[in-house]
């Protein structure tokens, strides 16, 4: 990428090498392919200056895995701590599926090891995280913070794989970095080819929206970072202004 102004070249971080501008543009869509047709979209929207989400797609054997981070707007540099987060999680999640690890086991420590790599950075930044690990045995979630997964069937409503890590007022209650010590992430697992309600289950035991499993021939299931809570029941992403930072 070509620097707008001089036409320099644009570092890492989004400014120019040569005359230090920020590129307005840079990291502005953001669009990937992955095996067994994965796809994933970001935008910078409209509000915002900078893209500071942070999304991967990539395989593991039979697994598909995607992660998704958000980072939080009101902290310094929270679009390299959304990067840094997704970049570990997503490393240590293909080595420890690799290495024979439950899918829930390769999400809790990658988690982790995101949440400590991100405390690593400069300047307290902090982040969500969202992580999917899709193969024949299922759909396996992770998440801390407000960012969401949803089950897309092939016919009705989505269901969401996620709850909120927030209060009452929906002010954000965990995240990575920012202060936060070692961070235990919340887990699902969605098994469509299950016909019993125990299709759907996992920690936490409490589902926000229950409903029946869906039946086989389902088709999709999305992470999505800054999910409006006004369109839950829609899966429909956009800002949510009610984030508060870490202190």
């Amino acid at each position: 990428m070509a620097c707008f102004a001089c036409g320099g070249t644009v570092a890492p971080d989004g400014n120019c090498w040569d005359c230090g501008r920020a590129q307005p543009a840079y990291r502005a869509r953001i669009e990937l392919s992955g095996p067994r047709g994965a796809t994933a979209v970001s935008d910078r929207g409209l509000r915002r200056g900078i893209n500071a989400d942070a999304v991967t797609l990539t395989g593991a054997g039979p697994w598909t895995v995607a992660v998704v981070c958000d980072g939080v707007s009101m902290t310094a540099r929270s679009e390299r701590a959304a990067q840094v987060a997704a970049d570990t999680a997503t490393a240590v999640i293909i080595a420890r599926l690799d290495a024979g690890d439950l899918p829930e086991d390769a999400l809790t420590t990658a988690t982790v090891r995101a949440g400590r790599a991100v405390a690593a950075l400069a300047e307290s930044p902090a982040c969500t995280l969202v992580a999917a690990v899709a193969g024949p045995d299922g759909i396996f979630v992770a998440w801390v913070g407000d960012s969401r997964a949803y089950w897309i069937p092939g016919t009705g409503t989505p269901i969401p794989l996620t709850v909120d890590d927030a209060d009452a007022l929906g002010v954000m209650t965990a995240w990575l970095g920012g202060g936060m010590n070692d961070t235990t992430p919340q887990i699902r697992s969605l098994r469509p080819r299950a016909r019993t309600p125990a299709a759907l289950h996992g920690r936490p035991l409490a589902v926000r929206h229950p409903a029946a499993p869906p039946r086989p021939g389902s088709r999709a299931g999305r992470v999505c970072a800054g999910a409006g809570r006004a369109r839950q029941h829609h899966g429909a992403a956009g800002a949510d202004s009610r984030r508060e930072p870490p202190r």
